[in-house]
């Protein structure tokens, strides 16, 4: 027994040893004094090489991108209009306008406790004479929304290829989604929104695009919703490649998720918390018709050090191309990130990148799609540094802690065997899935001890098709393909 433990410790040393060789976050700005409490990183994407930080007691601050900087400039600070308590409230958004400085605005989304608990969606103007200061008297409400409770704000902002703003709010807080507002689609909680701020609607300081799923729906459904079922969608971004929109969701008590955002779509919560039924509104996986699964999840302290998703991009940089394509993302509690591998619903694999104990509130990228992470334990901007060279073909030396085998026989009438192996105790998953994304089977949903398993699946009275056996155990995701020939 103490010899299996030695080899599934040696196993996880190699694994870290050999990514921290490759990957590693940089402190970048050494000299900048530390932030308190950033919770975003943008650029304005003008030509210029500055950055703007987010604080979440409502200052924002701009920089040169340079690693020696070491002064800083207040560009608007807000901080008498925002929330100066609370760990989910406060300035959590910011994004600006995409034909900055053409048009000269950007973005908040912040709450405030002055006239009851509500967050703020507001546009700012920046001086024609000096663009490193924002007007603090400019501000206009483009909406605000009532919040029931102090926790599951959201916050994120961000202009999509079609320059419409993204907006995303939470289910409005407390557990189990009391209210069941991230379902209720004639409340904006629990949704991400989608806007146009270049034109308004009567009564509105904004406009709804005609191509929101319920621009002409007369069940009272909120225009502005673009996908609803979300709890608390802390950060989100769009691939500036494919126009995708990623968003990481944070979990309640069993699982992270990581969706791919499509108009219209129903994200699961409050029946669903990642691939699991909630257990106490939908203990029986009864409802689950029209949910969309998430492209990836994890265990929430499940086995795991990792317990709060920071949503990330789509890396497209030119300075690691062993990342490119790839979505990096990270734990706020565990402070660890990963990077995913998708190629389409429902195959997607994530291994560990790095594991350096940083509180990581949010990510940015510069205007080379060079990415960073905001630390809100110690105010640093960290930047990913990797080899310059495509390091692609050294997967195959990274021990698997984890593997899926492929099914025997294949194809198969009608029972099929699957193996799996494990280095270590985790709680593993196995389902099968069909081509829409939905479980049909699960398999194993268990802790097991390190060894090789086996388990069989009779699809007697289904279908002739493909499927998809999905693996999850730990960190660890993994999927085959199956066919059924009837």
């Amino acid at each position: 027994m103490k010899t299996g433990i030695r080899i599934a410790v040696c196993l996880i040393f190699l694994f870290s040893h050999f990514l921290s060789a490759q990957y590693s976050w940089q402190n970048h700005f050494p000299s900048l004094p530390a932030f308190s409490l950033p919770i975003e990183l943008v650029h304005a994407d003008n030509g210029t090489n500055r950055l703007f930080v987010a604080q979440q007691r409502g200052i924002i601050y701009l920089f040169e991108n340079d690693p020696a900087v070491s002064t800083r400039k207040v560009f608007l600070n807000i901080a008498n209009r925002v929330s100066q308590s609370g760990n989910e409230l406060g300035l959590l958004g910011l994004a600006f306008h995409p034909h900055y400085p053409d048009s000269p605005y950007f973005y908040v989304n912040y709450t405030r406790t002055t006239d009851s608990l509500r967050s703020y969606i507001t546009r700012y103007s920046v001086s024609l004479s000096n663009p490193d200061s924002a007007l603090y008297d400019s501000e206009v409400i483009l909406f605000t929304v009532g919040q029931p409770y102090s926790n599951h704000n959201g916050g994120k902002l961000e202009f999509g290829h079609d320059g419409y703003l993204y907006i995303g709010l939470g289910d409005g807080g407390s557990g189990n989604d009391p209210g069941n507002r991230a379902q209720n689609r004639t409340t904006l909680l629990g949704k991400i929104l989608r806007i146009n701020v270049d034109s308004v609607d009567a009564g509105l300081n904004y406009s709804i695009p005609s191509t929101n799923p319920y621009y002409n729906n007369s069940s009272g459904y909120r225009k502005e919703i673009f996908a609803y079922g979300i709890r608390n969608p802390w950060k989100f971004s769009f691939d500036h490649v494919k126009g995708t929109l990623w968003l990481g969701d944070v979990g309640q008590d069993l699982r992270e998720e990581i969706d791919t955002v499509i108009n219209g779509g129903n994200y699961g919560w409050r029946l669903m918390e990642g691939t699991f039924c909630t257990p106490a509104v939908n203990p029986g996986c009864n409802d689950t018709s029209g949910l969309l699964r998430p492209v990836y999840d994890y265990p929430n302290l499940n086995g795991t050090a990792d317990g709060s998703i920071t949503g990330g991009y789509v890396y497209r940089g030119s300075a690691i191309p062993s990342l490119y394509g790839k979505y990096i993302y990270g734990d706020y509690v565990s402070g660890r990130t990963f990077v995913l591998t998708y190629e389409g619903v429902p195959s997607a694999s994530a291994q560990l990148l790095t594991d350096e104990p940083n509180l990581i509130s949010a990510f940015g990228v510069d205007t080379s799609n060079n990415i960073y992470y905001c630390s809100l334990g110690n105010g640093r901007i960290y930047k990913l540094i990797g080899p310059a060279a495509d390091v692609a073909d050294n997967e195959e030396k990274i021990p698997a802690r984890f593997s899926l085998s492929q099914n025997y026989p294949n194809p198969f009438n009608p029972t099929t065997t699957i193996e799996y192996r494990l280095s270590q105790t985790a709680v593993v998953s196995i389902e099968v899935i069909d081509l829409l994304g939905r479980t049909i089977a699960t398999l194993v949903r268990q802790e097991r001890t390190p060894g090789q398993y086996s388990v069989q699946w009779n699809a007697k009275g289904f279908s002739s098709g493909l499927f998809f056996v999905r693996m999850t155990a730990g960190i660890f995701f993994e999927t085959k393909k199956i066919l059924l020939v009837q």
